[in-house]
């Protein structure tokens, strides 16, 4: 009787008729940081992040450190074009973070900026704020007001 050491089953590759190896598509690094980020989640992005997901009809949601071409937003909703940063201390007159918002805002995006106090200790009032900044982002109604259907004047 001889020991042959068969292979184990988590080794092989391939699909159905085996052979082959199965290729991986190099990993986007943005993603991993992204998804550090949300799991180092500062406490004022903690704070307020309940207060947008309440928010958060059917049509439209928030989603926490989004890429948005090289940057990382705290929040952004694709839907809306509405990008929400919270700063602390480090970035006030900071030139890296100008040249962020014309990126954003080159993009299409509106970036609303509150200061990590402001979120602490005022969450409400900066969701209120947020709140405003998405009804002003709802298209309104075309003037005058297309016809009914039934031909009414």
């Amino acid at each position: 009787m001889s020991n042959v050491v068969l292979p184990s089953p988590r080794l092989r590759r391939g699909g159905v008729g085996g052979g082959g190896t199965m290729s991986r598509r190099p990993v986007d690094k943005r993603i991993v940081r992204a998804r550090k980020l949300r799991r180092d989640t500062t406490g004022a992005e903690k704070k307020l992040w309940p207060y947008l997901k309440q928010m958060q009809p059917v049509s439209f949601h928030f989603r926490r450190q989004a890429t948005i071409g090289p940057y990382f937003a705290d929040f952004a909703c694709h839907a809306l074009r509405l990008v929400i940063e919270i700063d602390g201390g480090q970035h006030g007159e900071n030139a890296s973070d100008a040249a962020r918002t014309r990126y954003l805002e080159s993009q299409g995006y509106r970036v609303l900026r509150f200061w990590n106090n402001d979120v602490l200790n005022n969450a409400e009032g900066v969701a209120e704020v947020i709140s405003a900044a998405i009804a002003q982002r709802v298209p309104p109604t075309p003037d005058p007001s297309p016809p009914q259907a039934g031909g009414g004047e």
